[in-house]
């Protein structure tokens, strides 16, 4: 069992809208976007100028123009999951952080990160592309609660738009780039209990989707989505199987890749409009970012009772469930 203590998100200011991909005349538009993935704007890293200009032709360069590094933008999410649980960077005894596409091959995001918020700290890297998140907390809650520290910080970092061609429709029109933390801990307690139901994968099929070092995201989009839909369905059938008694309300949170693929979950399962958060619609998919962003942008909200069944999957192919129930 881990306790939840604070979460927290960050996405870049630079906004592109489906007017913006329109505009680069690669034969899209609002209508088929939304008809297709259910997605109004997402957030880039990158300069828009750039994007008009280059289209993203040379991703080598994007280190070059980007706006905020991967450190950056990890330490803006861990400082607000930090404020809400009421520690000071100091109270961190260990880091893990992990990303689809991490700024640098060496060394682990986790120092960079570390080195961000000024402390001397662990910190390594565990990389399971969309599925991250779920699979830190997996990890985690197998652990001896005596081996960790009192708190664990753990980041994801994405931006996928700097492997995405801009000139491509298929793929412009899907990703956005933002950081999420949480703040846990195997021994201090919390209202907020992260409960595992497990965490599994397909490495027969990890070439449905794949981003070779300096080149381009590519996948079989029909054999994703389905996989997708059929994972994202059984595992909210598992987790809501295990829903206690006196919780007040069941709320899915899914990996945020595609509406439609939600709303098929989420048709396939009984689960309302009015428990089924998401935010793909305004940051579209933000790899292992979207689930908890999810969760962090709507913390306020979360109440006694609240039981939220969170079912992530990603490259690999990769799929994780977990729950997190507030006392």
């Amino acid at each position: 069992m881990l306790y939840l203590h604070g979460l927290g998100h960050f996405h870049p200011e630079n906004v592109i809208d489906n007017k913006f991909l329109e505009d680069l005349d690669i034969g899209t538009s609002d209508e088929w976007i939304m008809e297709r993935v259910g997605i109004k704007t997402r957030r880039t890293v990158l300069p828009l100028d750039y994007l008009r200009e280059t289209k993203n032709q040379d991703p080598r360069e994007t280190d070059r123009v980007r706006l905020y590094s991967d450190a950056e933008m990890g330490a803006r999410a861990a400082k607000m999951a930090m404020e809400r649980a009421g520690i000071k960077p100091e109270d961190i005894g260990l880091i893990i952080a992990g990303s689809s596409l991490p700024q640098y091959v060496s060394p682990p995001q986790a120092s960079a990160l570390a080195c961000e918020l000024g402390i001397e700290v662990l910190g390594f890297d565990m990389h399971a592309s969309c599925s991250t998140f779920g699979m830190h907390l997996n990890f985690l809650n197998r652990m001896k609660p005596s081996s960790l520290p009192p708190y664990v910080l753990v980041v994801s970092v994405e931006t996928p738009t700097i492997s995405v061609n801009f000139a491509d429709r298929s793929a412009a029109v899907l990703f956005g780039d933002g950081s999420s933390a949480a703040v846990v801990s195997a021994t201090v307690p919390s209202n907020k209990i992260v409960i595992d139901y497990g965490a599994d994968s397909r490495p027969s099929q990890w070439k449905k989707v794949f981003v070779p070092r300096w080149s381009f995201f590519e996948q079989d989009g029909h054999a994703v989505q389905g996989f997708a839909i059929r994972k994202t369905t059984e595992g909210i059938k598992k987790v809501m199987e295990h829903m206690p008694p006196e919780a007040k309300r069941g709320i899915f949170v899914g990996h945020q890749a595609n509406l439609a693929v939600l709303r098929t979950a989420c048709e396939r399962t009984g689960i309302t409009d009015e428990n089924h958060w998401h935010n793909v619609t305004w940051y579209g998919n933000t790899g292992s970012v979207g689930a908890p962003s999810v969760v962090s942008q709507r913390w306020e909200e979360l109440a006694a009772g609240d039981y939220i069944a969170m079912c992530i999957v990603g490259a690999g192919l990769t799929w994780a469930q977990l729950a997190i129930y507030v006392k």
